[in-house]
């Protein structure tokens, strides 16, 4: 997380600063690390709703791909079948998450640890299925969500080979730079410091006259309208929503990618989004080893996925940090001696 002693001001700098670098970059590389810097960007959004959630709010969610599928649903059906222009379609799958997610946190706002996340983890499970209910969510072809190419404008600015690419990945970057800052800002003000009080000492928070029940569910609220807009900017990548789109796997991978990152560490949704786009292309470099049959190349992104995880718990719990990755070499080494 940035430091608390930036203000705002200097935190959107700093912020825009690091955006015009990306986008200087991503004019620079090919067709097929655009897209990959474009799914980081929506995994850092989507990473930082479990940060929230459960970093500051002490809450867990096992089944936030099932959110990230509500808002790209929603917005897919603003775009298609009531003809919104693809910003207002975001805007609404992302409203229509966050009210969700409202729904949701009051109605588990009494749960917490196993049960909470038994909840979320079934809602995973079931709603893969119950879009392929109902014909209007468009069954397992799903809905079509093709925003086209970058405006005229922009295209015209930045000149040159502006592909669809490259344009998804300008857009999806601006957007987490809007999300960083604001996440940020919010964390650092009164509403962070009463989560992570109702998070640390909930019977005290309550004495000081904390409503720690409203407390959670807006956490549960604001962790949901970033996992709906993760879905919304996902289906733009995808240019389509499908239920194979938002797996139960997503759901854990999220999680994978916010113990990488530290669940505390809002900053560390950077890295653990590396990671995870990075597992894809690795696993396939292990399956070429491995025989490269259809089996091994289903299933090894999942399996290292689940190994990464078991690791990072054991070795840097607080994160694959900096410090926290060489106490995990010190650690490894002290034991083999």
């Amino acid at each position: 997380m940035l430091k608390a002693r930036l203000t705002p001001l200097k935190r959107a700098l700093l912020l825009a600063a690091f955006g015009v670098l990306l986008l200087f970059v991503s004019n620079h590389v090919d067709e097929l690390r655009s897209y990959q810097g474009a799914q980081a960007a929506i995994y850092v959004i989507a990473i930082s709703s479990i940060i929230v959630l459960t970093g500051f709010s002490g809450q867990i969610s096992l089944g936030h791909g099932a959110v990230m599928a509500i808002g790209g649903y929603a917005s897919a059906l603003a775009f298609t079948l009531w003809n919104f222009p693809w910003e207002f379609a975001l805007i609404f799958g992302t409203v229509v998450g966050t009210i969700f997610g409202c729904v949701l946190g009051i109605a588990s706002a009494r749960l917490q640890g196993p049960y909470l996340a038994g909840t979320t983890l079934a809602l995973a499970v079931g709603l893969p299925s119950l879009a392929n209910q109902f014909k209007v969510l468009g069954g397992e072809q799903g809905i079509e969500f093709d925003i086209g190419d970058a405006p005229a404008w922009l295209r015209q600015v930045v000149g040159g080979d502006f592909t669809q690419y490259k344009w998804f990945f300008w857009l999806t970057t601006c957007v987490v730079i809007v999300v960083f800052w604001t996440i940020t800002n919010l964390l650092q003000s009164n509403v962070g410091r009463t989560w992570r009080a109702a998070r640390n000492h909930p019977v005290a928070a309550g004495l000081a006259g904390i409503n720690v029940s409203r407390t959670k569910i807006l956490a549960f609220t604001v962790s949901s309208s970033l996992a709906s807009l993760a879905g919304g900017l996902f289906a733009v990548i995808l240019g389509l929503v499908t239920p194979a789109a938002f797996p139960l796997s997503l759901s854990f991978l999220l999680v994978t990618g916010a113990v990488i990152a530290g669940v505390g560490n809002l900053a560390g949704s950077i890295l653990g989004s590396l990671v995870l786009v990075s597992i894809p292309e690795l696993s396939g470099t292990l399956a070429t080893h491995l025989g490269n049959s259809q089996k091994v190349t289903a299933n090894l992104p999942g399996l290292v996925a689940s190994l990464l995880l078991i690791i990072v718990v054991i070795f840097a719990p607080n994160g694959l940090r900096p410090t926290a990755a060489w106490k995990a070499f010190r650690q490894f080494n002290d034991s083999t001696i």
